[in-house]
Order: structure tokens, then C-alpha cells, then sequence
């Protein structure tokens, strides 16, 4: 349990970090060229550390549904749905409301059992646990005093024009 929770502990600060990274490729290269470049790497990537690891049994599929390959594609509108809320809302905002998506859709499909995942039964503490995260992104929000949200503009246009120069 402490190892997948270091996993896990560690996928949220590389997602965190790599949807930095993509918004600031998208700010020169579009959104389009931003996926194909991401999804490009990581499947290199991936190739590679596959083949490395694996070797010949990295594509022995066996039995697998050929519908779940399909998440290559899901992938792209994950990328380029991202980098458009970050380019939108910030980085802050734009990852906290698709936590907030992720953690409800995954409550409603382990509820449902969709997919053949192992049928979880809902209850009023899930519910609340998703509320109170979403209350806390509320606050994070709009929580500022209109001092510190002035305060905030003035940091974040300091930025922007110190980039470009």
C-alpha cells in the first residue's frame, strides 16, 4: 500500500510538471503540434523503455479486447483538453477542475462496475469527499482578499513580460 502511494504520490507531481511543460509548447507551437509532439516522445519513450525492459514480450497482448487500445486516442484529447484549460484558466485551476472530473467520473464507473473493474458501492462519504475537494478549489479560488488577487495580477503580468524578454 505505501509503495502505490509513493506511485501515486509521484504520477500527480509528473502530471502537475508535464502539463507545465506542455502549456509552455503550446504557447509557441498550437495546440496540435503541442500533442503530436508529447504523445510523439512518449511513445518513443515508451518504445524504448519497453523493448529495454520487456523486450520481444512487450506486444504479447494476450486476449486483450483490441476497444482498450484505444486509449492512445483517448491520450490526445486528454493533452490537448488540458493544455487549452491551462492556457484558459492557469495552471492551478485547469488541473484542479480535471482532478475534481477524474476523481467523480472514477467514483461513478467503480459504482457502476464499468468496464469489468470491481463494482464498488456508492455512498454518502464518496459523494461528501468529492464535494469538500471541489469546496476547497472554491476557496483556493476566490478565497483572496481583493489586495491579494491584485497582488497576484501584478506577479503573473511581471511574469509574462519578463518572458518575453
Amino acid at each position: 500500500m505505501i509503495v502505490g502511494f509513493i506511485f501515486a504520490l509521484i504520477a500527480g507531481s509528473l502530471v502537475s510538471l508535464q502539463n507545465i511543460f506542455n502549456s509552455k509548447v503550446n504557447e509557441r507551437a498550437g495546440s496540435w503540434a503541442t500533442t503530436t509532439l508529447v504523445l510523439g516522445l512518449g511513445f518513443l519513450a515508451s518504445l524504448t523503455m519497453g523493448l529495454i525492459f520487456e523486450g520481444g514480450r512487450l506486444f504479447q497482448l494476450h486476449g486483450m479486447k483490441p476497444w482498450y487500445w484505444m486509449s492512445g486516442v483517448i491520450g490526445v484529447g486528454v493533452v490537448t483538453c488540458i493544455v487549452q484549460g491551462i492556457k484558459r484558466l492557469g495552471p492551478t485551476i485547469a488541473v484542479s477542475i480535471a482532478l475534481i472530473s477524474q476523481l467523480a467520473f472514477a467514483l461513478w464507473w467503480d459504482s457502476m462496475g464499468f468496464m469489468g473493474l470491481d463494482k464498488v458501492p456508492f455512498t454518502f462519504k464518496h459523494l461528501l469527499g468529492v464535494l469538500v475537494i471541489v469546496a476547497g478549489i472554491v476557496v483556493f479560488k476566490f478565497g483572496g482578499g481583493k489586495e491579494s488577487q491584485e497582488k497576484s495580477r501584478m506577479i503573473q503580468n511581471g511574469l509574462k513580460h519578463f518572458g518575453r524578454n
